[in-house]
């Protein structure tokens, strides 16, 4: 009899410690409850997002958290101070990494540049970086580049003409 307690009792171990063994060399689908938005993949259980968007499920689309006024002071190569300008951004279109940028002198009014596009590029959990897209108006080119985030934002605008003038807005703060 006791040889028969002993063998059950270690057919109960061993199906226990087979059990166990299957039980802890199963894969679990860690993605099985994961829903990444817009274009996201899941992996591990994180999700991974498509440029231009960010978020534990890749719901925020970046832009969203840079579309603000930006005010502040802004100088030019023929030595010029701007005071109190503006650099306006606004999300436009269905591409996320695109914005509109209008400069405007210190009553709101307009610096005289046109409505400017500007691509996002680099994001990170601090800011991005943009490249204005080219454009040609009243005899001057326009292209330029800067910074943005959700605080401040800076640009180095070029207008190509006679004369050429670089403007530099350094340091603008969200309004």
């Amino acid at each position: 009899m006791k040889s028969l307690k002993q063998i059950a009792f270690g057919l109960i171990l061993t199906v226990s410690a087979f059990g166990a063994t299957l039980y802890t060399s199963c894969n679990k689908d860690k993605c099985k409850d994961v829903v990444c938005q817009n274009g996201g993949t899941c992996s591990e259980g994180t999700c991974t997002c498509v440029t231009g968007y960010s978020g534990t499920n890749c719901e925020t689309v970046y832009r969203t958290s840079y579309v603000n006024t930006y005010k502040g002071n802004a100088t030019d190569n023929a030595g010029n101070n701007y005071t109190n300008f503006r650099m306006v951004f606004a999300a436009t279109g269905t591409d996320v990494t695109s914005m509109q940028l209008t400069i405007q002198d210190a009553t709101g009014g307009s610096a005289g540049v046109p409505v400017l596009t500007v691509s996002l590029a680099n994001f990170t959990a601090t800011g991005a970086t943009f490249t204005v897209t080219s454009l040609t108006s009243g005899g001057y080119t326009y292209t330029g580049s800067g910074t943005i985030s959700g605080t401040t934002a800076t640009l180095t605008l070029t207008e190509s003409g006679s004369p050429t003038t670089t403007y530099t807005f350094a340091n603008f703060t969200k309004q």
